[in-house]
């Protein structure tokens, strides 16, 4: 194996891993209605709840106190996202630090997309500008973190082909990530050829794939049309056939439950749920499955 190590609390080989993402409500009644869907979500016994922050770090302090509510109040493993964007290396020392005091216990960490108006990133001048560094700091500085960082299986925008992007994702699993969550994808034979030319490079961490069910045609055409994500001609046109949503939340949650019955059946280590603080979706597609060892 690489010189990353597996720790049992984000990743635990004897059985499917299950984990989801939350991101800071900007209100009141948002926060009191995710502490409803998180405890829906619960119920399916996941091995950590992980929890994003807005543009350039907006949301640090909210996300902090969602994910320590989270494992205080669930008593359930959390993750906090990390970034480099518009960070020095102290900032990033001082979040870590500040995560550490707070009992969180792994950290997604990530380079971070530019800011909202501009075309590229562009790091401090004492900050870093690759996600491999911020894993390198973590796993040097805070060795106690679990470490999960991000891959594409339709190729991160910003790279020039999938052989460099994939090539620094392993520069990010060599510094230290024990494991890789995938962003969102919805033609399974793309994460089966990313999976291959994972292994073929001789990335050993576990690869987990991401899902976010589709609830809504219009919301999710927004969302790939920013991740460069591909939405399979036929499932577009099922949801199509009615503007409703409780028919698009039924188309979505049935191609999403034989989507990932169908990763399962491949031996996927695990699955990491976007659930945009919402249960619904994702609690129907698990209510779906009789998942192995959960």
């Amino acid at each position: 194996m690489s010189n990353h190590r597996t720790l049992p609390a984000i990743y635990d080989r004897s059985q499917l891993g299950l984990s989801f993402e939350l991101f800071p409500p900007k209100t009141e009644p948002g926060l009191a209605s995710l502490w409803k869907q998180v405890a829906r979500l619960t119920q399916f016994a996941p091995d950590y709840i992980t929890c994003t922050y807005g543009a350039g770090g907006s949301t640090q302090s909210k996300t902090l106190d969602v994910i320590t509510h989270v494992k205080e109040q669930f008593e359930v493993p959390v993750a906090s996202h990390l970034t480099c964007v518009g960070a020095s290396v102290d900032d990033l020392r001082g979040y870590l630090s500040t995560a550490e005091q707070r009992g969180v216990d792994h950290i997604v960490a990530l380079r971070g997309d530019p800011p909202q108006g501009e075309t590229s990133f562009v790091a401090t001048s004492d900050g870093f500008a690759h996600a491999n560094e911020l894993v390198a700091l973590i796993r040097k500085e805070y060795p106690q973190f679990g470490i999960a960082v991000g891959g594409y299986p339709e190729v991160h925008q910003e790279a020039p082909n999938a052989e460099s992007d994939l090539e620094n994702l392993k520069r990010k699993v060599d510094a230290g990530a024990d494991i890789v969550i995938t962003q969102l994808f919805y033609h399974n034979d793309a994460f089966f050829r990313f999976r291959d030319e994972y292994e073929r490079i001789g990335i050993k961490a576990p690869l987990i794939p991401g899902i976010l069910p589709v609830t809504n045609l219009r919301q999710i055409r927004r969302i790939t049309s920013l991740c460069g994500t591909k939405l399979p001609n036929s499932f577009v046109e099922r949801l199509s056939d009615k503007d409703d949503a409780d028919w698009q939340m039924q188309v979505g949650v049935e191609q999403a439950t034989e989507q990932v019955a169908a990763l399962v059946a491949a031996g996927v280590p695990g699955l990491h749920f976007y659930v945009l603080n919402k249960s619904k979706a994702a609690s129907a597609v698990l209510d779906n499955l009789e998942l192995p060892n959960r």
